[in-house]
């Protein structure tokens, strides 16, 4: 089983505790990562282009010049394509590009990225995160305590406003819940902070 530290907001160690082998042991599936964060970010598209056709664009009822004897090319209508101000060929429309990814390919996926944390020593395990109230300078002290990269990701095992609000306006820091981890998010920041609760809560979901 892999071991982690545990420490304080003050950046000092204060147990060791051993990671569930079925969720932060496996073995790494790169491809099933790749397919699951080109779903994700997929999903997350608006989907609302859209330009006109030859067909939508305003005019172009009658034919330009007659066909034959000008010595210039046949048209048909200025709103073809090739003309300025024409249709655009194959244009683009409002559309739903989300489609689903099985159920255990996305385990085996978060699996695979929260190992990937470990082995790349970039998990930071903490024994609690909590604030007296909202200050962004007291959670700037603690990633720095902790020695986290300016890129980091810090999960809780339960909603805290405090905390939440404390790293809401520090640049490439995002919170998040146990239950809203995915793996974009998981692979898009260096530091993976975590909470001994949410650890447990992991495992307990995906082990």
């Amino acid at each position: 089983m892999p071991k982690v530290n545990v420490y304080n907001m003050l950046g000092e160690q204060v147990e060791e505790i051993e990671l569930s082998e079925n969720v932060f042991g496996v073995e790494i599936n790169e491809h099933v990562v790749y397919e699951v964060v080109k779903n994700q970010l997929a999903n997350k598209r608006q989907g609302t282009q859209s330009a006109k056709t030859r067909a939508e664009v305003k005019g172009g009822g009658r034919k330009p010049w007659r066909q034959k004897g000008t010595g210039r090319a046949r048209q048909g209508s200025i709103n073809s394509p090739q003309w300025t101000g024409g249709g655009v060929a194959f244009a683009p429309k409002p559309r739903d590009y989300s489609y689903r990814v099985p159920k255990k390919v996305r385990r085996l996926a978060m699996k695979s990225a929260l190992t990937s944390k470990v082995q790349e020593n970039e998990i930071i395990v903490v024994d609690e995160l909590k604030f007296d109230a909202p200050k962004t300078k007291e959670m700037v002290k603690v990633l720095n305590k902790l020695n986290a990269d300016k890129k980091a990701l810090i999960v809780l095992d339960a909603k805290d406003v405090n905390v939440i609000k404390s790293a809401s306006n520090i640049p490439n820091v995002q919170t998040t819940l146990v239950n809203t981890l995915n793996v974009y998010d998981i692979l898009k920041y260096n530091s993976f902070i975590i909470t001994k609760d949410a650890v447990r809560k992991v495992e307990e979901v995906y082990a």
